[in-house]
């Protein structure tokens, strides 16, 4: 696996930003190294490290598309050049979700898709992926599986999806301006797992490296989505019904303050 030593530049990008087009620059399997020490990877091909999450993955991503699984959605231009014609995007939220108390909701929660029967397989498909996805970090990069792990020891059992996350989103289509996950665990790590069919784009970018990471189907980042300011490329479909989806599995640090027993 290639080492990738990380090292700031300028750059003139601020939050809220529009991410534009970029070509992924980081196209091959590669550990992350800052100061010496390793704060992510990715893998270009989920299935060579383990079959059993690419299957899971194909899995997660057929459930999504169908009606079994409720989500949020919006229409946005498709992309296509010299056609203004929209193309559906949304997103699904699992596991657990903070008090918005702007929202009348001041407590914790599980996400309500867990109560709707015809999303159980994508319930099961996407805590499998979890914690299959854990078993890869531990072999790849047992610093972060260690560090996380025991920063989940101040998580309480009832809050996590997985052993090494709070919650998970798939975003289908969804590019996204330029932000820093502020709400997450300092110190812990995302999972972002592609899957694509007739589509270019939706590469998640992180100028304070200049790296922008290939978002093939079946490649997984694993990155500190707390630590920069990124963003996600334009999703363009090049033929009809194309699309980008990314599944993804992060730690929330609302729920660090409930210790366990």
């Amino acid at each position: 696996m290639k080492k990738v030593q990380l090292v700031k530049i300028s750059h003139s990008v601020n939050i809220g930003d529009v991410c534009g087009s970029i070509d992924p620059n980081i196209i091959e399997d590669s550990l992350f190294i800052e100061n010496g020490d390793i704060i992510g990877f990715y893998i270009k091909d989920l299935s060579k490290y383990s079959e059993k999450a690419a299957q899971l993955a194909d899995l997660a991503n057929i459930e999504l598309r169908s009606k079994a699984v409720p989500k949020s959605e919006m229409k946005r231009s498709s992309g296509f050049k010299g056609s203004d014609k929209e193309v559906l995007q949304y997103s699904t939220i699992l596991g657990a979700v903070p008090a918005k108390p702007h929202m009348r909701r001041p407590y914790h929660t599980i996400s309500s898709v867990h109560s709707v029967k015809t999303a159980k397989n994508f319930i099961k498909a996407m805590l499998l992926l979890a914690l299959e996805s854990e078993k890869i970090i531990k072999e790849i990069a047992p610093n972060i599986y260690e560090r996380q792990m025991e920063i989940f020891k101040q998580v309480p059992d009832k809050w996590k999806f997985g052993n090494m996350f709070t919650s998970s989103i798939s975003n289908y289509n969804i590019a996204a301006p330029f932000h820093r996950d502020a709400a997450n665990i300092e110190g812990c790590v995302n999972v972002i797992i592609a899957k694509r069919e007739n589509s270019t784009g939706g590469n998640t970018t992180v100028p304070d490296y200049g790296a922008t990471f290939n978002s093939c189907d079946n490649s997984m980042l694993v990155y500190p989505a707390w630590k920069n300011v990124h963003g996600v490329t334009p999703i363009i479909p090049t033929a009809e019904n194309g699309y980008r989806n990314s599944l993804v599995f992060y730690p929330l640090k609302a729920f660090l303050s409930e210790k366990t027993s």
